[in-house]
């Protein structure tokens, strides 16, 4: 299975035409505020911290590098081929490796798997993203990369992140500046509850080993000059069994 044309086409569109500077896409928060705050808590659940790391849905590479840095083998993987043109540029020094991937292709994962052996994962906003087909295969894909030792963390908006970017969406003065082009290729968050999840993450064959909330900070900000933060989900993940 791979996505759609149409999805693919999607992301593609909205990286071609995104800015090059780290910030200027709405999802694209310092990684001090975002991949530093999720590593306080995946770290200490990683069982071997040096198997090569996974940045699935990696995009432009601002949390990739930062992820680069702190271990030793880092790949940024994306289904858009335009997004990787932006994170090669801004490494041009190659700390991570960049791949592109369809994670809802499982002879992708899996030829992924036989070239790196075991991976740990850090998955940030991808799943709600995903059409609803492609949910299941996204986390088999997750099983497949950790293997028997692989530690993934994932984190993705919450129902109540819904409501917040509907009425932002809908506002009477137009979406955010930096949301409105996510919205103009047709790039919507999915409706994924917060209870469906664990289901998807259990029936890919994962356990989930622990799990909180954190505010997802984004790169906007409301008229008064506060910034968006989305509530959200996390969760960290390993193969069952």
């Amino acid at each position: 299975m791979s996505v759609t044309s149409r999805y693919r086409e999607a992301w593609e569109g909205f990286w071609r035409e995104a800015p090059d500077e780290q910030g200027a896409v709405f999802w694209d928060a310092e990684p001090a505020l975002t991949v530093a705050r999720h590593l306080a808590l995946f770290e200490p659940h990683l069982t071997e911290p040096g198997l090569p790391l996974v940045d699935v849905g990696c995009g432009n590479g601002t949390q990739t590098r930062f992820l680069a840095d702190r271990f030793g083998q880092v790949l940024g993987a994306d289904l858009s081929a335009a997004a990787l043109d932006h994170a090669r540029a801004a490494d041009p020094e190659g700390r991570a490796a960049y791949r592109e991937l369809d994670a809802s292709d499982k002879s992708a994962a899996q030829t992924l798997h036989a070239e790196l052996g075991d991976a740990n994962i850090y998955m940030r906003g991808v799943l709600h993203q995903c059409e609803p087909d492609d949910r299941r295969p996204l986390a088999e894909t997750i099983a497949t990369l950790l293997g028997g030792r692989g530690r993934a963390f994932i984190v993705e908006p919450s129902q109540a992140a819904g409501a917040i970017l509907k009425e932002l969406a809908t506002s009477p003065s137009g979406p955010p500046r930096k949301l409105a082009p996510v919205l103009r290729h047709g790039i919507v968050p999915g409706a994924v509850s917060d209870e469906a999840v664990p289901g998807i993450l259990t029936e890919a064959g994962l356990t989930v080993l622990t799990s909180g909330t954190l505010p997802l900070v984004t790169t906007e900000h409301t008229p008064d000059g506060t910034r968006i933060e989305l509530p959200s989900v996390w969760y960290v993940v390993g193969r069952a069994g």
